[in-house]
């Protein structure tokens, strides 16, 4: 079956067809996931979001700076070159920075978080939406569980106390797993895309297809001490796991009890990625708290959102509340579960 796990998008954008062909829907609802090419612009809308990121990297090299936390602000080096740098010199992993959503625990005032236009503009770009529309209907919202990822390499990355890699390879989980129990109903679709090419030198996805078929498996909190949630492999067949490499413009679609993990960077340069989430507009998202939005509607356009400026306002303004009350929880599992022995 390794034939159908890539597929070209064709007729992207053309009126009245739609954006998976059948047969790619067939292999999603079949295999849990299917990868496809040439979803995202490379230059008009991934070029811009790189852009916008050298400005987020500029300000936190300068503060780290400030701080004397790093001895430079290295602003010879590119992008990829210039994070590994900073992340090893500071024995810091800085990713909240840069991330388009907020931690799940301990939001403060002043918590670093980026919702940048060009960011806006990756999340609502045609393409992906024509896909999420294929997957969940007419009425599209964007799903508040969302993420950037930037991995550097692990031969450079900062270390815990114990040695640990810090934020390297993703342990196996499903991402209905990481959700509160009101969205087990909600028909949440998962598009990761690579900011540039990812491999499996450099930390791609691996998936176990057919997965999705199975139930909600149990996620152990700290299993085997690793930080996190992660699937006990003697829950599922690790054995049928295959890593699927993604080039820049091209995404990765998972259904959410897809079981999946991020293979390790072994390679010289980072591993830059986007996960997004959407869903059917009025289904739960499973972290209420956080602001989703109206990405596209058939019924009502005049619902949808297109100004980056109010996403942003939506983002602070969910921070200043959580800082200033109770914070909730987002944790369905329990470490002594005996699947977790």
């Amino acid at each position: 079956m390794s034939h159908l796990y890539t597929f070209i998008l064709c007729d992207q954008g053309a009126i009245g067809l739609p954006a998976l062909t059948a047969e790619q829907k067939e292999h999603f609802e079949e295999y849990g996931f299917v990868h496809v090419e040439d979803v995202f612009d490379p230059e008009g809308t991934i070029d811009p979001v790189i852009d916008e990121y050298a400005g987020v990297l500029d300000s936190l090299a300068d503060k780290l700076y400030a701080d004397g936390k790093i001895s430079s602000t290295h602003s010879e080096l590119d992008f990829g070159d210039r994070v590994t740098k900073i992340y090893g010199e500071s024995g810091e992993v800085h990713n909240q920075y840069f991330d388009f959503s907020l931690p799940q625990n301990g939001v403060l005032a002043d918590t670093p978080f980026w919702a940048g236009p060009a960011v806006f503009n990756a999340l609502t770009a045609p393409g992906v939406l024509d896909i999420a529309e294929s997957v969940v209907g007419g009425e599209v919202y964007s799903n508040p569980v969302q993420h950037v990822r930037i991995k550097v390499p692990e031969s450079a990355s900062p270390r815990d106390e114990d040695g640990n890699v810090m934020f390297g390879a993703t342990p196996w989980h499903q991402d209905a797993g990481v959700v509160n129990p009101e969205a087990d109903e909600t028909n949440i679709l998962t598009v990761w895309f690579p900011l540039m090419d990812a491999g499996v030198e450099n930390g791609c996805l691996t998936v176990v297809p057919g997965s999705h078929r199975g139930e909600l498996l149990t996620h152990c909190p700290g299993y085997k001490d690793r930080p996190g949630l992660q699937i006990p492999e003697h829950l599922f067949n690790v054995g049928d796991s295959m890593p699927i490499p993604v080039k820049k413009g091209g995404a990765l679609l998972l259904t959410k009890q897809t079981v999946h993990a991020a293979l390790p960077n072994i390679s010289d340069r980072i591993r830059w990625s986007f996960d997004l989430r959407y869903q059917p507009t009025g289904e739960a998202t499973g972290r209420n708290v956080f602001p989703g939005f109206v990405a596209r509607s058939e019924s009502n356009p005049a619902s949808e959102l297109h100004d980056a400026g109010t996403w942003y306002e939506m983002w602070k303004d969910t921070r200043d509340s959580l800082a200033r009350g109770e914070q909730p929880t987002f944790n369905r599992w329990d470490a002594d579960d005996p699947s977790c022995a």
